[in-house]
């Protein structure tokens, strides 16, 4: 695994919460597309947010060449920082899996969260689905956090947290996330910031209204 820059803290922390599942959530870029609705509450740089998404993109292709159709594999990267979930059948090809998403250029880390063993069913990716959703909904509905600073990842029931959060946002998830019925685990796999650092982020600022021929702005 690639190290991490000094100024890079990730937590990767595993709590035991309920019962079973899985699934794969995919990293949305600004909506349905960069620039959308958001990237305006997105605390990555519209720049990193591109990377991100080539990272997984790219990091797919490389894989694919690697593992061919071994396994069941997804790639989620957050600020450049990489997290490999699924199945693989062998303990190498999971190294395997993250040398070659290693590889890939701007990833600053691998977090190889990879099960040996038989690929999930369409019945367990689907639980995860709702799963993700439910997780989701809860942060939504939370006052004290803004959804948007996290990524959602299920696999198998296990839940990973993403996203550039201070301490006590990430506390704050990892409990409410550990509250829901079906949540097998929680991993956190965030980026901690400070409050100071957080205080210094620049206002979101909204994307200029697209006008066309006719219309009033």
């Amino acid at each position: 695994m690639k190290s991490i820059a000094p100024t890079l803290r990730v937590a990767v922390l595993t709590l035991a919460a309920a019962a079973s599942l899985q699934a794969c959530a995919p990293l949305i870029v600004g909506g349905a597309a960069v620039g959308g609705s958001l990237m305006v509450t997105d605390r990555r740089t519209s720049g990193a947010q591109v990377e991100d998404k080539s990272i997984e993109i790219k990091g797919a292709n490389r894989i694919k060449e690697a593992l061919g159709d071994r396994g069941h594999v997804n790639i989620n990267s957050y600020n450049r920082l990489a997290l490999l979930t699924g199945e693989v059948p062998t303990e190498a090809d999971k190294a395997a899996a993250e040398q070659a998403l290693s590889r890939v250029e701007n990833v600053k880390s691998v977090v190889n969260e990879l099960a040996v063993g038989f690929n999930s069913s369409l019945t367990s990716r689907s639980n995860d689905v709702l799963l993700q959703g439910k997780v989701k909904a809860t942060l939504v509905d939370t006052k004290d956090l803004i959804s948007n600073a996290f990524d959602i990842v299920v696999e198998r029931g296990n839940v990973y947290l993403m996203g550039r959060v201070t301490e006590r946002e990430a506390t704050r998830a990892t409990d409410l996330a550990r509250s829901i019925a079906g949540v097998a685990k929680v991993v956190r796999v965030f980026e901690i910031i400070t409050e100071a650092e957080l205080a210094d982020q620049p206002a979101p600022t909204r994307p200029a209204p697209v006008v066309t021929p006719g219309t009033a702005p």
